[in-house]
């Protein structure tokens, strides 16, 4: 028996299991798309069979931040934009644990940009969900990387000079393997995307987007929204024509159409985890597991590095 025996165990679960019982309401501002994306994780994990004992969700500053508080899982809350490297170091840690990083548009796409430009590139096995609100929301305001050009804000009052960020081009140039958009105001939609995302073998990127009816009045809901997959005909495994499909979503968004959707998968790829593991650098075990067996054989580093100077 080890500390890790709950993971993959047979067992049923509600989506009420994922209610913490220290914080069990949140205290987003009524109207906030933020619970649209509490309320679709936790019904997407008892569909997937998931307990909590299972996830790692890893926040960073925000008010997406606070989704760890809200979700009863293991859970980390980190500092602005480096929620992926702790969630990466978590996933190569223990590969059994269903490691899911979550934050804001301007933790994720600009604080933390190169963080996710590389987990992307790397495939790493996570699932990455960014609550895209187009706004700066805890601080208050401020431009955020996919305010439109033009927007008004505290820090761009005369309107912004900038072109927004393109999420979904910049995933796929960067190398995610799943790729979808979802919104707050299609809370199906939004959990089937999630449940597809946390299954996928590799880096699956979620921009979600979270109207924010406090400080982005401009963006409204999003409403309304189209599925790509009912309205247009294209080819999800073939990244030229996501390339394309995304593209013309990301366009048509600030010209007050919202497409949403799955637009890239890729399923042939391995994750970063497997890529290591079939080259022997990374063993098949969970590497915390071994402290808690009964006669473990502490492994330190330090002493491999001084030994290799000696």
């Amino acid at each position: 028996m080890t500390a890790f025996s709950a993971i993959h165990e047979e067992h049923e679960s509600d989506k009420e299991d994922f209610t913490p019982g220290v914080e069990p309401q949140p205290t987003w501002c009524p109207g906030c798309g933020d619970f649209a994306v509490l309320k679709a994780l936790k019904g997407a994990m008892p569909e997937l069979g998931r307990s909590p004992e299972e996830v790692m969700l890893v926040t960073g500053i925000g008010c997406s931040g606070k989704l760890s508080s809200y979700f009863e899982s293991y859970g980390y809350h980190s500092i602005h934009g480096r929620a992926l490297p702790v969630a990466r170091a978590s996933k190569l840690a223990n590969p059994g644990l269903e490691v899911i990083a979550a934050g804001g548009d301007g933790d994720g796409y600009g604080i933390g940009g190169n963080h996710f430009m590389h987990t992307a590139r790397e495939n790493h096995d996570m699932t990455y969900i960014v609550f895209n609100n187009e706004i700066f929301g805890l601080t208050k305001g401020q431009t955020s990387p996919t305010s439109p050009k033009g927007h008004k804000s505290k820090t761009q009052p005369s309107g912004s000079a900038k072109d927004p960020v393109r999420p979904l081009t910049l995933s796929l140039a960067s190398g995610a393997s799943y790729i979808a958009r979802t919104a707050a105001t299609n809370p199906r939609q939004a959990q089937e995307i999630i449940a597809e995302a946390v299954e996928h073998d590799g880096f699956a990127h979620v921009d979600f987007l979270t109207q924010c009816p406090t400080w982005n009045k401009d963006a409204k809901e999003y409403v309304p929204y189209t599925d790509v997959q009912d309205e247009y005909d294209f080819d999800r495994t073939d990244r030229r024509e996501a390339a394309d499909m995304m593209y013309e979503a990301e366009t048509k968004l600030h010209e007050g159409e919202v497409l949403t959707g799955r637009f890239y998968r890729d399923e042939q790829r391995p994750s970063y985890g497997q890529e290591k593991r079939s080259t022997g650098e990374m063993p098949e075990d969970h590497l915390a597991e071994r402290y808690f067996e009964d006669d473990p054989e502490f492994e330190r580093v330090a002493d491999h590095l001084i030994d290799r100077h000696k």
